[in-house]
């Protein structure tokens, strides 16, 4: 059930911001013979790039990886905010808004790990994956009913959709 509080946060969502590991995949990467690394990715998150840009509300993706899969994935998403390699999630978060003109009161931030903490206790409404090791140290918004790599990211747009 949500609340009148966070339906008054998810009304104000302009910008929903995605780590990728955990959230879009299981966060296991499969390494060949070669040294290559693959990630597998649920057709619901993509698809749910598709329904929030219908809705007129961006995706915008930050990870700690340096990961061309994941640059290929956006690219095939047409996600046009892609920064791989970040490890100041926050700062970055803050230069989107910055350049679109938007609060961090604006924001949706779905993450599942420590290097994700900063951002999650600072948006306007937050997520985290329910197999995420750190739910003990917070307490986001929302934890969505799928795992990471299951539509997490799928289930966390939902919400925001039907409650918007």
């Amino acid at each position: 059930m949500v609340t009148k509080a966070l339906k008054e946060k998810i009304n104000e969502i302009k910008l929903v911001v995605t780590d990728i590991d955990g959230v879009w995949t299981d966060g296991i990467f499969y390494y060949t013979d070669e040294g290559y690394f693959l990630k597998g990715f649920s057709t619901y998150d993509g698809m749910a790039v598709e329904l929030l840009r219908n809705a007129n509300i961006d995706t915008a993706i930050i990870t700690s990886e340096l990961s061309p899969t994941v640059q290929s994935r956006a690219d095939k998403l047409n996600i046009n905010y892609v920064f791989l390699g970040e490890h100041h999630k926050l700062k970055r978060v803050k230069y989107l808004c910055k350049i679109l003109e938007i609060e961090l009161s604006n924001i949706a931030f779905i993450g599942d790990d420590v290097n994700d903490l900063e951002t999650l206790n600072s948006v306007g409404f937050s997520a985290m994956p329910p197999n995420s090791p750190i739910l003990d140290q917070c307490n986001p918004d929302y934890i969505t009913t799928r795992k990471g790599g299951e539509g997490a990211f799928r289930d966390y747009a939902d919400l925001i959709l039907q409650n918007k």
